[in-house]
């Protein structure tokens, strides 16, 4: 039997996650789900996997929700860094050298690249970032925007 594609093996993670999660309106429970299922799926590629959440007290800031890997950054204001990017401008950003990124904010020394993908509610409103590092340069590309776009746009469409 061959090993899965990338593609296929997202699709298979999309439809894991959404199927371990449906019916939980708790979005810590969502979000941890998520990250644990990814990051055990793409290790040691991905070496850091998890969420920054909008603030509810402070709308222009993401503060750290579930992850999975070392010490993230407690705060992240809008338009700052990769994730605060992402958050500013709404859209995915692909990162293959985090050195060369304007304001990069180096939570862990060993991050060499990222992928931040907006997640949003049933009602299009931005709620969180999910966001993967790698140790490597280079390591993300569009099949991982694809795949990892699809499971954010359905994982709090409840």
């Amino acid at each position: 039997m061959t090993e899965p594609t990338r593609e296929e093996l997202y699709a298979q993670l999309k439809d894991e996650i959404l199927s371990v999660v449906s019916g939980e309106t708790y979005l810590p429970a969502r979000l941890a789900t998520a990250s644990c299922l990814l990051a055990e799926a793409f290790q040691p590629r991905f070496f850091w996997t998890g969420f920054y959440v909008v603030d509810p007290l402070k709308p222009n800031e993401l503060v750290v929700g579930p992850y999975v890997g070392t010490l993230g950054c407690l705060r992240i204001p809008f338009g700052k860094g990769v994730c605060g990017a992402c958050a500013a401008s709404g859209e995915t950003q692909l990162v293959p050298d985090v050195h060369a990124f304007p304001g990069h904010i180096a939570c862990d020394s060993r991050s060499n690249s990222e992928i931040v993908v907006p997640v949003r509610d049933k009602n299009g409103e931005l709620i969180a970032v999910l966001d993967v590092d790698s140790a490597s340069h280079d390591a993300f590309d569009e099949i991982d925007q694809i795949g990892l776009e699809r499971i954010c746009n359905e994982l709090l469409v409840v």
